[in-house]
């Protein structure tokens, strides 16, 4: 009886950890996963009504429209598209572009091309993303300080600036604190918005009737070209759903479908419901429907709470920019960057100085250029909605090749979503002139970069080889005319262990000397988010003159030489690195005229090269003990 008692009393604990766990992600979740969709009332209700009025004061066709619209937004892609479908679509695990790509073109070998196109574009609009969301967030949280006294209006912008450069400046001593108040602070936003919503839903309470699609079906039946102009503002409502998918590896399905189902997406709704019956009620309160909600005495502490929420939308977006940055540089998109480990317990939490910076010039850039949040408006649905599409397309695959489903049941699904989103997205694009070409100017250089980057790594790959020798060949000649052996270690580093790496072939050539141990290093990129310890390192010990080791990472993994050591000597392949040489190939590109590279691209890739992180810092190799053997290479 003692032991059956035992026994259920360890069920029990094991239980409630399991609980407490499930809370603590879904408290993290909402922090994190819906910072971005849930700062969307803060304008989008107001500049789809707005545009719907067409400059006349606000009528329930309008507010109808407008709320019907968002609604099924919100239902068909947020809730059907990433919430049910897409989180299932894991890697391993991990969500995001670069997961869903590497997923697809596990299944799709044939179709890999294409999915490295649409995971190129992905990921470029997700930093269109990146520079909008702290921009349009924080103006439109402080633009409410005009509201508590309009002699504030011509500071909004410089205190938007200060906010946004203090957030990037801080990013140097990484998340790790800050991200425990991230849950609490975003779960009270919720709170205060379902609260402002209810206290003036019921002023009429006709505006749940918009809830019936007919409305916003009609409005755009009868509306035309304004329709789509509406339409691409409603769609404001929903940017940040693809979040939803991005974070899937940090909290995990479950508590991400419950955060949203059971809390996010009410509170959200009471909240644009509540501002439509406000509005009906009081046509002139679209001037700033949502503070309005607030009595007097609530407004300064719910622009603090609204700045607050915003701080944490931007700094979710700034750390996924981090990671899918750290992901690209992985499957060789972008050269290598600095990156920096902002926590001894998260593997996750990085810094990329590079990355910072950039995104933070061109965060206040946007301020400066757009200076409101009605203007970033226009900017900021393309980035989304291109981003929403390419999801869809690479998603295609996964379910068809993955999951195995039948053809007409994945059109059946993917179909009418596609046509949604590029519907927004046509309705986006006609705000070209209005801000649209900021996010698509973003994107076009970034998919230019990685292009680029492809290409010209794919030409030197090939001109290296020319003068790389099959290693078995290499050691039937060594056999033949044994060079001078001395002592220690020597480590090369090279893309296939079946090859003699230039560095090598340059010692022999040159210093005509063999080391008593040499190993071939090949580090690669595996199509999966992370591979287990026991799984990272393959020896092969057939060849007495060279050992073959080949370290394995994924994708959202960062390799470092002294913990693949570490991996050897566990499957008893000690290695001293007190006493070990590492040869590397510093190659110097220099333009020809026979380039397979247009010159502008053949430029651009040369000064890429030269900008890339050192291979002794990225891989943390001691620096004295590193020779590097310089080679010319005419690209």
């Amino acid at each position: 009886m003692a032991s059956a008692k035992t026994g259920e009393a360890g069920s029990e604990t094991e239980e409630g950890s399991l609980d407490k766990r499930f809370w603590f992600l879904l408290v993290g979740s909402i922090g994190v996963v819906f910072g971005d969709i849930g700062t969307s009332p803060l304008y989008a209700f107001r500049e789809a009504v707005r545009a719907a009025s067409g400059g006349s004061p606000a009528n329930t066709e309008a507010v109808f429209g407008v709320l019907s619209l968002i609604f099924w937004a919100l239902i068909l892609i947020v809730t059907l598209k990433y919430v049910i479908v897409l989180l299932r679509a894991d890697n391993k695990g991990e969500g995001g572009t670069f997961a869903l790509m590497a997923l697809g073109q596990s299944v799709a070998k044939r179709s890999s091309p294409l999915l490295l196109g649409l995971g190129i574009a992905g990921a470029s609009f997700f930093y269109g993303d990146a520079v909008i969301t702290p921009a349009i967030s924080v103006l439109s949280a402080v633009e409410g300080l005009s509201l508590a006294s309009p002699m504030l209006e011509p500071w909004i912008v410089p205190i938007a600036l200060i906010i946004i450069i203090t957030l990037f400046s801080v990013q140097s001593h990484g998340t790790e604190r800050v991200a425990q108040f991230f849950g609490p602070i975003t779960v009270i936003w919720f709170i205060a918005m379902a609260v402002g919503g209810l206290l003036h839903i019921f002023d009429n309470p006709a505006v749940f009737a918009a809830l019936n699609p007919w409305y916003g079906i009609k409005f755009m039946a009868t509306h035309g070209l304004l329709g789509l102009t509406v339409l691409g503002l409603v769609f404001l409502a929903v940017t940040g759903a693809e979040a939803l998918y991005t974070d899937l590896g940090h909290f995990g399905r479950k508590p991400i479908q419950a955060g949203w189902l059971g809390f996010v997406f009410p509170a959200l709704m009471l909240n644009y419901l509540g501002q439509g019956a406000l509005v009906l009620n009081d046509a002139a309160a679209l001037e700033n429907p949502f503070y309005l909600l607030y009595p007097e005495w609530a407004l300064v502490p719910m622009v603090v709470l609204a700045t607050a929420a915003t701080v944490v939308a931007s700094q979710a977006v700034i750390t996924g920019a981090f990671s899918l940055a750290r992901q690209a540089v992985q499957l060789g998109l972008l050269p290598r960057f600095a990156i920096r480990h902002t926590s001894e317990a998260m593997a996750g939490q990085i810094y990329l100085p590079r990355v910072n910076w950039l995104l933070m010039i061109a965060t206040v850039f946007a301020v400066i250029t757009f200076k409101s949040s009605s203007n970033l408006a226009g900017a900021y649905g393309v980035s989304v909605t291109a981003a929403l599409i390419i999801d869809s397309l690479m998603a295609f695959f996964v379910i068809w090749k993955y999951w195995r489903w039948p053809l007409w049941k994945v059109a059946a699904l993917l179909a009418p979503l596609l046509f949604i989103e590029q519907t927004f997205f046509t309705a986006n694009i006609m705000k070209l002139f209005e801000g649209a070409w900021f996010p698509l100017l973003i994107a076009a250089v970034l998919s230019t970069v990685m292009l680029t980057w492809v290409k010209g790594t794919g030409i030197l790959t090939k001109l290296t080889r020319r003068n790389e020798a099959d290693l078995d060949w290499l050691v039937r000649k060594l056999e033949s005319k044994p060079p001078t052996r001395v002592p220690g270690t020597a480590i090369f580093l090279s893309a296939d262990v079946n090859y003699a790496p230039t560095a090598l072939m340059h010692n022999l050539k040159h210093n005509r000397v063999l080391h008593e141990r040499n190993l071939i290093l090949s580090i690669r990129t595996q199509e999966t988010p992370r591979v287990p310890r026991h799984e990272r390192v393959e020896i092969d010990r057939s060849n007495e003159t060279f050992v073959r080791i080949i370290a394995s990472y994924g994708f959202m993994e960062t390799p470092s030489i002294p913990k693949i050591l570490d991996s050897c000597r566990r499957k008893d392949l000690n290695i001293d690195i007190g006493s070990t040489s590492f040869f590397l190939s510093r190659r110097s590109l220099r333009p020809t005229t026979r380039s397979e590279m247009p010159r502008w691209q053949e430029r651009l890739f040369i000064w890429l090269a030269r900008t890339a992180e050192d291979a002794t810092t990225y891989f943390k190799i001691p620096t004295d003990r590193v020779v590097e053997v310089g080679t010319q290479v005419a690209v």
